[in-house]
């Protein structure tokens, strides 16, 4: 699940961007409107979360924006403006939910999950192959009937690898996925996860690598 943030606070920016990180998910941030069109311009999201009284480009016109594309992220708006006629202008332009500040980080996470699921090409909630089971929204992994305790990342590893299945994933696919744009493309943190997947997962092992083309399950 990959979520932009876009607001010009940026402490509570960085405290959201932590707080979903955290809860699993693959986040980059924008302090401005026209730094957040630059990024839905070169990457698919599946949610955006919005402030709306934005510098450069007002949160309304980028939620105006993002309504108007072909294949669209959806749209929380996160904002100061909380007031009955704020919540309906904000659905008004296109906003897919309306959360306003203060507010409490686990109905924020709950909200995004539950819009990520919503989005037109979601894919179905339980996600099975070669007899693994992972639910993304109870966030469980089961094999063969043995409940299997994953890191965050390595759950979001396992989750895009079933996504893909029975495609392959590169490494720099992963990293785009399951990390954050920041992410040094010269690590090996993704060799280093899937290992620690592999071992959680037992035997046989379920999580082929082909050197050159990427990871995928057998």
């Amino acid at each position: 699940m990959r979520i932009l943030v876009v607001e010009d606070d940026h402490p509570l920016a960085d405290v959201v961007v932590e707080g979903l990180t955290d809860a699993g998910m693959a986040v980059d941030v924008a302090y401005d409107g026209l730094n957040a069109a630059v990024k839905l311009d070169l990457t698919e999201y599946d949610v955006v979360v919005l402030d709306r009284d934005l510098p450069g480009l007002h949160g309304d016109a980028l939620c105006q924006m993002i309504t108007d594309s072909v294949s669209r992220p959806m749209v929380l708006m996160l904002t100061a403006a909380g007031a009955p006629g704020d919540r309906v202008s904000g659905l008004t332009l296109g906003a897919d939910d309306y959360l306003g500040k203060p507010f409490h980080f686990p109905e924020l996470i709950l909200r995004v999950r539950a819009l990520a699921r919503r989005k037109p090409d979601a894919r179905p909630r339980v996600l099975r192959a070669a007899g693994i089971e992972l639910d993304p929204v109870r966030r469980t992994v089961v094999r063969d009937g043995r409940a299997v305790n994953l890191s965050v990342k390595e759950f979001a590893v396992l989750e895009a690898l079933l996504r893909a299945s029975p495609g392959f994933l590169s490494a720099e696919s992963l990293l785009d996925q399951v990390w954050d744009e920041n992410a040094d493309r010269f690590t090996n943190t993704v060799t280093v996860t899937v290992g620690r997947l592999r071992r959680k997962l037992g035997d046989p092992p379920v999580v082929a690598t082909t050197p050159g083309i990427g990871y995928r399950i057998a």
